[in-house]
């Protein structure tokens, strides 16, 4: 293929016909599986999941380190766009192939008004040089802690080596607290641990006489 043939052009296509392309280019996320759980072994996720659970810790995060949600929070939304694209690509993948997310990312933003902005927040996360960037980009590790750790406590052998792994990837003391915290708690204590015992041992909450 030609690189004429593989330009992507939009040419002719207003600006809110544009805006409803990107929507349901953004919508093929909820349906782009995130790929290194088959070499996990167990669980799965999509990439629209994933970016909102890394949205979620973001806020998190900047709350705990005094910078700016907002920030944060967009960093985290827009940091696996291309991947409607591009797909996931894991770490088994990135040592064959590689991937040109910017320009993935700037073909679907054309003709929407919105690269300007959008692009100038891929560009903070991949130079990491302000807080919120790393911030982003630990959030985007913790919520993949956070689904290993549920792995780890259901049974899964290998979660562990992989949780480690994240756990070097983490640039923020705040990042590393949050995980320390993640990696200590049962997934389920949220919802089991609140109600009294009885109420699970005889589903009335009622103590027998």
């Amino acid at each position: 293929m030609s690189d004429d043939a593989s330009k992507v052009d939009m040419a002719g296509r207003d600006r809110m016909t544009r805006m409803a392309d990107f929507l349901f280019e953004v919508s093929m996320l909820r349906r782009t599986p995130r790929s290194g759980y088959q070499f996990l072994g167990s669980g799965s996720e999509n990439v629209a999941e994933h970016s909102f659970g890394a949205a979620v810790i973001g806020y998190a995060l900047a709350a705990m380190a005094g910078a700016d949600p907002a920030k944060t929070v967009l960093l985290c939304l827009f940091h696996d766009i291309h991947e409607a694209r591009t797909g996931d690509f894991n770490y088994v993948n990135k040592l064959y192939n590689t991937q040109d997310s910017r320009r993935a990312l700037a073909d679907g933003l054309k003709g929407t008004g919105m690269s300007e902005g959008v692009l100038a927040l891929h560009d903070e996360l991949e130079d990491a040089g302000s807080l919120e960037a790393r911030l982003a980009q630990d959030a985007d590790q913790l919520d993949l802690m956070v689904n290993l750790k549920e792995r780890m406590d259901l049974g899964n052998a290998y979660a562990r080596k992989w949780l480690d792994c994240a756990l070097e990837r983490l640039r923020t003391p705040q990042g590393r607290e949050l995980a320390q915290a993640i990696m200590t708690t049962d997934h389920t204590d949220w919802w089991f641990l609140g109600p009294d015992a009885c109420w699970w041992e005889r589903k009335n909450g009622k103590v027998q006489p």
